[in-house]
């Protein structure tokens, strides 16, 4: 396979190979990637949960090509049809195996009966052989996509439904060994429970729906674990911002990010809160930490991976 692209962007848009599959659980599908151009793969030491992207053919057409792709890659991509640019959706890197030309990416897809999006349906028919266009952090530039970021926090709660389990997997592995917290896990059945490396101090819990509402539980056993009376989700639909994305240093709502915001009566200094999943669910959590609880919003990451009946465009 060669490089897909003749220029040195300062990210890498290459057409990678699937060379392993694997049925983790009923919902988690592990695909490796390989391609000679991940040689140039630039991941520091810590991805955490390092963001990519992936572009997936649309069903019946071939590959978009980007063969001399220059810096206006993405308008170019953008007026094609869409069964000639196909779809763009945002993914996880879970981890990077092997090194130089044997470099290997490692993705987890979510996978479900019913309809399904381009990832999921690819991932749940993935099979060895199969190609896509990967774009990823190029050695010696500036990506970005790392969201997680503790600093010198004392204590972690990391909280997630099944789209953001391989980012917290990722992460979880990657923390220093006398790291402390909790990690609340919302999967849609008992049978999609995994096996994760983490520090010992670092308790996981597993919220299996089974048929349950969504983020009912896991917005209960956050509000629970951090000292407080749980109170039904209850967040309207023109409350969701479809593209929520609250950092320490960023507000998809224009909030100002320079100054905190803290209620008195609560102590939560020392605590980082990193909080991913659909776009309700993780609204429901950042009006209790940050409206209700006085949380310092520069202690915590909300961030809306999906939204429930909204095709993500990216």
């Amino acid at each position: 396979m060669t490089s897909t692209t003749t220029t040195d962007l300062p990210m890498l848009i290459e057409e990678v190979e699937c060379v392993a599959v694997e049925r983790l659980t009923p919902s988690f599908v592990r695909v490796e990637l390989s391609s000679p151009a991940l040689a140039e793969l630039g991941v520091d030491p810590h991805s955490y949960d390092q963001r990519i992207k992936l572009i997936f053919p649309e069903p019946g057409h071939p590959l978009p090509s980007f063969a001399g792709a220059d810096e206006s890659w993405f308008e170019t991509w953008l007026e094609r049809p869409v069964e000639e640019r196909g779809h763009m959706r945002t993914y996880t890197l879970r981890a990077v195996r092997g090194e130089g030309l044997d470099t290997r990416l490692v993705v987890d897809f979510i996978v479900h009966e019913g309809e399904c999006g381009p990832g999921g349906t690819w991932g749940a028919q993935a099979s060895v052989g199969d190609r896509l266009v990967l774009m990823a952090p190029r050695r010696g530039y500036p990506y970005g996509g790392i969201e997680f970021v503790p600093g010198d926090a004392r204590s972690l709660l990391l909280v997630a439904d099944e789209t953001a389990v391989p980012a917290v997997a990722a992460i979880l592995e990657q923390l220093p060994r006398d790291a402390a917290g909790h990690a609340f896990l919302e999967v849609p059945y008992d049978a999609d429970r995994l096996t994760l490396q983490h520090p010992e101090g670092v308790v996981v819990r597993w919220l299996p729906r089974d048929g349950a509402a969504r983020g009912g539980a896991l917005h209960a056993a956050v509000l629970e674990h951090l000292g407080t009376r749980p109170v039904p989700l209850a967040v309207a639909d023109d409350e969701v911002d479809p593209d929520l994305w609250e950092t320490p240093t960023h507000s998809s709502s224009g909030e100002d990010v320079e100054q905190p915001v803290r209620v008195v009566g609560h102590d939560f200094d020392g605590l980082y809160a990193w909080i991913a999943g659909e776009s309700k669910v993780v609204t429901g959590l950042r009006r209790a930490l940050v409206k209700d609880l006085g949380i310092d919003r520069h202690q915590v990451a909300f961030m809306g991976y999906w939204r429930v009946g909204v095709s993500m465009k990216s």
